[in-house]
């Protein structure tokens, strides 16, 4: 055997051997998400509202843990201010503990250096800020379009929506009209937006009907997440989470295991409870109820009555308050249930409670005047 024809034969199995690889590709890169946070917090709010750190900390919780390459912008870049929150949760002690996230926070990219192709999807976090600099911001509302053209999933929580009633497709379209949308609601602002909402543009929950968009909303405090195609909403700070994993599995990516925090399990024991037979939920509540936040249970009902306009929300916010009230004898959270009774016409129990708050807190006069018009519109017989 010839020397050339073993040298043409080796010669012809190389390239046989580098015809059955497949071509060198570019590394895949890991899908990225931008978060997007308002500029306008001065003084951890107290004279300019800013982002939420609660729903910042775990959006980049979920996205970190699936594996997502995780910016953060804001409009004007560098250092951005969060209103106050408590350091001590679990989402927001580990991102204060990972010095990679708090470096991309403490320098923020500039909206305007975001380019669209670099990322899968964006997530705009709220706050009572982002109705003050987000939907100003031309940068923000043509990085949204341009994700979504791109066929990236465009999402936001609590007010961060506002940062997308500008943003367009590349048809000229609104990009929310004729979606199925959510946001902090009016009657969430009605009750806890007081101090700033006559500063805003605009209502959040009114700007986004305006634009053609069919809005969604649960009962006031609880977790509602829309998604209408590659458009995910959630509704207020608790459902971050579930609008962050609604995200992940849009872009076709399994969720890793986690183990919900302890508020988001407590707002979803309180979803759920509405929705089934009230006697389920006080037994599941006498076994678990050291694993969730009851205050924050008592607390939703309460505020819920305060913008019940019909039986049924009454009804609702009274399951909510006699869920908590075992675990939280506070007078105020009392008078909240005898108000409910009265209003659904039980006049009786409404003066029982009355009393024993009377009884307990002789100086809360809050108190007695309620007993006393109790009293007055119904004597006792």
């Amino acid at each position: 055997m010839s020397v050339r024809f073993i040298v043409m034969c080796t010669a012809l199995s190389l390239s046989l051997l580098a015809l059955s690889r497949p071509a060198h590709a570019q590394p895949v890169r890991a899908a990225a998400v931008v978060l997007v946070v308002s500029s306008a917090g001065r003084d951890s709010g107290r004279t300019r509202p800013g982002f939420e750190m609660d729903e910042l900390t775990q959006a980049y919780h979920i996205f970190a843990t699936n594996g997502f390459a995780v910016t953060i912008a804001s409009p004007a870049g560098g250092a951005v201010q969060a209103d106050k929150y408590d350091a001590g949760l679990a989402y927001n002690a580990a991102f204060l503990a990972d010095t990679t996230a708090m470096r991309k926070l403490t320098n923020t990219t500039r909206t305007a250096a975001v380019r669209a192709g670099d990322f899968d999807a964006i997530f705009v976090v709220g706050g009572k800020g982002a109705m003050f600099d987000l939907p100003l911001d031309a940068a923000l509302a043509r990085l949204a379009g341009e994700i979504y053209d791109r066929g990236g999933v465009v999402s936001a929580v609590c007010h961060g929506p506002a940062g997308l009633v500008r943003a367009r497709t590349k048809t000229g379209t609104a990009l929310l009209a004729g979606r199925m949308v959510t946001g902090f609601s009016n009657e969430e602002e009605q009750v806890f937006g007081k101090k700033w909402v006559s500063q805003f543009p605009f209502m959040l929950e009114t700007e986004i009907r305006s634009l053609g968009a069919e809005w969604q909303e649960a009962a006031l405090m609880l977790p509602h997440v829309a998604i209408d195609g590659r458009i995910v909403t959630g509704q207020n700070p608790y459902a971050t989470a579930a609008t962050a994993e609604a995200v992940v599995r849009k872009l076709g990516r399994p969720l890793a295991a986690r183990t919900p925090w302890a508020d988001e399990r407590t707002v979803n024991f309180a979803y759920a409870a509405l929705r089934r037979d009230p006697h389920t939920p006080r037994r599941e509540l006498a076994t678990i109820h050291a694993e969730l936040k009851i205050d924050l249970i008592g607390l939703i009902g309460y505020y819920q009555l305060q913008t019940a306009t019909d039986t049924s929300a009454v009804r609702s916010a009274l399951t909510l308050m006699e869920l908590a009230a075992p675990y939280m004898p506070q007078p105020q959270m009392t008078l909240g249930m005898a108000d409910a009774y009265r209003r659904l016409g039980r006049m009786d129990d409404a003066r029982a409670l009355a009393k024993d708050v009377v009884r307990l807190h002789p100086t809360m006069r809050e108190a007695r005047e309620m007993l006393t018009t109790l009293e007055r519109a119904t004597p006792p017989q």
